[in-house]
């Protein structure tokens, strides 16, 4: 059975495979409309999203599939052990996109399933949104050689997931993170980084940016906990912390490297207003290429 669940189960080949098939289905997505036909995705959703949602739920119907969207926390999952559920909800749809807050959810979710299982989001990885992240470096660059690219904010989920794509495809990867999201941290992952010679810490942005093609950041607070009342003075922590940090023309100095950004975006935080809609920012490129990548990531896990 194959699952997605974190980039690390890919190898660089398969991950190539998937962002050239997505290139192909972004440019001729007629040619693939009956690739999931009556294919069932079921879109089951812990975490709250815009694009998970958006693109899954397009782009299963523009394969010819059908989506059933379920809210767990409204569902008999939020009732009974994960696995008893995962058992009868795989009978009735044939792949299943789960954005979920553990990861250890997510994976019970998967060893009990009999359907291939995508994670749409969780507290450890975020798949999906690092493959839309290589497409759109592939489709600016042309292709995945002489890249480095700088991942500056906290070290999360995207991060792991980023981690993991640029070590197996040669991509070298500059992190600059004064900030670790424990929930977050992949020990044996981040081992394996370093040790591959691919993933570097970076102790300026300054540094990093000079050496990049593309620069990537991301909130600094997770979607859950921005309005939290609890979450409120580790929030003004953050803050105080990464605002040095902030990508905003001062801190590019002379250099004009792509920008990217996974969205939802805090102008005025980990970013400037003036990058999002400035001629290098490839963020709604890289957002739109969720829809893409995403569809061809379904017909690979539908594949034999």
């Amino acid at each position: 059975m194959k699952h997605l669940l974190s980039l690390k189960e890919l190898s660089g080949s398969q991950i190539r495979e998937i962002v050239i098939s997505g290139l192909e289905m972004k440019r001729n997505s007629e040619a693939y409309a009956d690739s999931c036909s009556r294919k069932s995705l079921l879109l089951l959703f812990q975490k709250t999203s815009t694009r998970t949602y958006l693109s899954f739920h397009n782009g299963i119907q523009q394969l010819g599939g059908y989506p059933t969207v379920m809210d767990w926390d409204k569902s008999n999952f939020s009732l009974s052990p994960i696995q008893y559920e995962a058992k009868y909800v795989s009978r009735n749809t044939d792949m299943i996109m789960a954005r979920l807050r553990k990861h250890e959810d997510l994976l019970q979710l998967a060893q009990s399933s009999t359907v291939p299982v995508i994670n749409g989001c969780c507290d450890r990885y975020h798949p999906c949104q690092a493959l839309a992240d290589l497409m759109t470096i592939y489709e600016v660059n042309g292709s995945f050689e002489q890249v480095t690219l700088t991942y500056v904010g906290i070290h999360n989920n995207v991060t792991n997931s980023l981690v993991a794509g640029c070590m197996r495809l040669g991509i070298q990867l500059l992190l600059v993170t004064p900030i670790i999201n424990d929930a977050s941290w992949d020990e044996s992952l981040m081992q394996e980084a370093y040790a591959s010679g691919y993933v570097h810490n970076i102790p300026t942005l300054e540094e990093a940016v000079s050496r990049s093609q593309f620069v990537y950041t991301d909130t600094w607070v997770d979607m859950e906990f921005y309005h939290h009342p609890d979450y409120q003075t580790e929030k003004q922590r953050r803050m105080e912390i990464m605002l040095p940090y902030q990508l905003n023309r001062s801190s590019l100095g002379a250099f004009t490297p792509y920008i990217m950004h996974d969205m939802p975006i805090h102008p005025g935080f980990e970013i400037a207003e003036e990058l999002v809609e400035s001629e290098h920012s490839v963020i709604y490129q890289q957002a739109d290429n969720r829809l893409h990548v995403q569809k061809a990531l379904m017909v690979y896990l539908m594949s034999d």
